[in-house]
């Protein structure tokens, strides 16, 4: 019988810390799944369903004993800009649509796992992933303020597009709708650090000062939806509510499988599968690092690939891990996976028997617990040490954040994808070649712009910082050859291979240029400190047969010893 690993070690001393962190996280994700869904363009008991089923798939098969998974802001701000591009308006097709996108970013992310491509998380800086989020989390909370203020903006706009439309339909805006979401936010933020501060001071016990603090959300829905019910604010001042949520349990179902909405929603997928890996493995590995935990990139890509086919076939959309509900099981205390089984539960229930009681929740209310929980994404902290430390990193962040302001999500990922590698080839088709002396009668040889050392003029001792591959080979070529052609004493050249751990085709190739062009100048080309991996490739070569493996030493110093001899 399958078991998770977590289950098999299970202690009954972790059983409380798993429940009350269940509890306040369904507490957490019911008012804010909905929100989620309302960001996406979908009705909300496809958020809910989205909540059941890909927590206990992910429970099964993820590596992360906190992660929350579930509809989270990012992933419902892309597929709504999916369904948009795509011009899918009605709204049967709308939730057809996002459940075959689910079906197809699951089985992405498992054949990604076939491939064993989990250290794709590499390829992206953390400067243009910062960047990308924080433009996102703008985008999400400037979407919505058409609910907070009652205005009657169109969805998909560009921020900078959306940001005009609401300053000049502010006069127009619903007041009883305002009052609803202001009120909300403020709060929503008094149930933060303000009423922690108050329960301690008049001495909570921590455990009820988290339930109590977490309960923001659940509070927001609950006086507002009240107040709309008592006071007829959708009859009477046209407050938007969310109204007939149909109750029960999702049904299995078969998502649309039509081939040509498959080939029009795969590059969508691809897209949308790889942020949601980012994001919820960057999350998971944060949370996992302060308990001394480790995190199986290669298993995540099964626990959340097989979650949202759970939510494909369940009536759900798109669900990766979100920051917020993980680090609020995180800090409830949650040891395994079985918070996220008690969560899915209580979800479950909800739809069973509660869900009657959302119809007056107006939809203000939801808006202001997206625009809290999108809030701390906005990351200011890295651009402010990107640009004292690099400017470079910080340069990538700001193309990346104005790129997702300016034009959209996914030419934002491109983008960061671009600039990533773009610095990457950049720094290193330009490595760092330092000039070494002997350091007094020691076998040190270091910088000679950096410490003052001993040099031979009849023997340049030279040290490559980066692997030889086809961006670099032309700047060491032309590197070698210039310093040759400007000091004529030179008879030999040893290089120093300790940082070169690849060496590629074409690094071969110019190694064997520079070979060849170094005898007809009468200089003679030795190596020193290579790796035992790169020497396995040379041998046999017809530059290391050329070379001669006489001219390859074990170290520097042995080198210039030598070589010194020979002089």
């Amino acid at each position: 019988m399958f078991l998770p690993n977590w289950l098999k070690h299970y202690q009954k001393e972790q059983l409380n810390g798993d429940l009350i962190a269940g509890i306040i996280v369904a507490v957490v994700l019911v008012p804010q799944s909905m929100a989620y869904g309302l960001l996406a363009g979908l009705p909300p008991e496809v958020a809910l369903y989205s909540s059941v089923l890909p927590l206990l798939l992910y429970a099964a098969f993820g590596s992360s004993r906190t992660l929350a998974v579930g509809p989270v802001g990012l992933m419902s701000l892309m597929t709504g800009a999916t369904l948009i591009e795509m011009g899918v308006t009605n709204a049967n097709e709308m939730v057809s649509t996002a459940h075959t996108l689910a079906l197809l970013i699951g089985v992405i992310l498992l054949l990604m796992r076939l491939a064993r491509l989990g250290s794709i998380i590499n390829f992206l800086s953390h400067p243009v992933i910062s960047g990308f989020v924080s433009a996102s989390a703008i985008i999400i909370a400037l979407s919505q303020m058409k609910h907070i203020f009652g205005l009657d903006i169109p969805r998909g706009l560009p921020a900078y597009q959306t940001f005009y439309q609401f300053i000049s339909q502010i006069q127009h805006s619903n007041l009883a709708a305002t009052v609803i979401g202001i009120s909300s936010l403020i709060l929503l933020w008094a149930f933060k650090t303000p009423l922690v501060k108050f329960l301690h001071k008049i001495n909570i016990s921590e455990g009820a000062t988290q339930f109590i603090s977490k309960s923001g959300p659940l509070a927001a829905v609950s006086i507002s939806t009240f107040g709309v019910y008592f006071l007829n604010l959708n009859a009477q001042h046209q407050v938007s509510i969310i109204g007939k949520i149909p109750a029960g349990l999702p049904e299995l179902i078969l998502p649309n499988l039509d081939p040509s909405l498959i080939k029009e929603l795969l590059p969508y997928a691809i897209l949308i599968a790889l942020i949601g890996y980012l994001e919820s493995v960057s999350i998971a590995k944060s949370m996992a690092s302060q308990k001394r935990q480790k995190i199986d990139s290669n298993k995540e890509l099964i626990g959340l690939g097989t979650a949202n086919i759970a939510s494909a076939i369940s009536g759900g959309y798109p669900v990766a891990g979100g920051f917020g509900r993980s680090m609020v099981n995180f800090t409830a205390g949650a040891n395994s996976p079985l918070a996220s089984v008690i969560t899915a539960c209580l979800v479950g229930l909800t739809l069973l028997a509660l869900t009657p009681l959302f119809f007056f929740l107006p939809k203000a209310a939801l808006g202001a617990i997206i625009v809290l929980a999108v809030l701390p994404l906005i990351d200011a902290h890295t651009l402010k040490h990107a640009w004292t430390y690099d400017r470079t990193d910080a340069f990538s962040l700001l193309v990346t954040f104005f790129t997702v302001l300016i034009i959209d999500v996914e030419s934002g990922i491109i983008a960061g994808v671009i600039i990533s590698i773009g610095l990457y080839l950049h720094r290193s088709s330009q490595p760092h070649i330092a000039i070494v002396g002997q350091v007094g009668n020691t076998e040190h040889y270091r910088n000679i712009d950096r410490h003052n050392v001993k040099i031979d003029q009849q023997i340049l001792a030279m040290r490559v910082d980066e692997n030889l591959y086809f961006a670099n080979t032309n700047f060491l070529e032309d590197t070698v050859m210039r310093l040759v052609a400007d000091n004529k004493a030179i008879n030999h050249i040893v290089l120093i291979c300790s940082s070169i751990s690849v060496i590629d085709t074409s690094g071969l190739e110019s190694l064997d240029n520079i070979l060849y062009r170094l005898n007809k100048a009468n200089v003679k080309l030795h190596l020193a400190e290579i790796k035992g991996p790169v020497m396995d490739k040379l041998r046999g070569t017809d530059f290391l047969n050329n070379l001669g493996e006489k001219s390859v030493f074990l170290s520097t110093h042995q080198a210039m010893l030598a070589l010194k001899v020979e002089n």
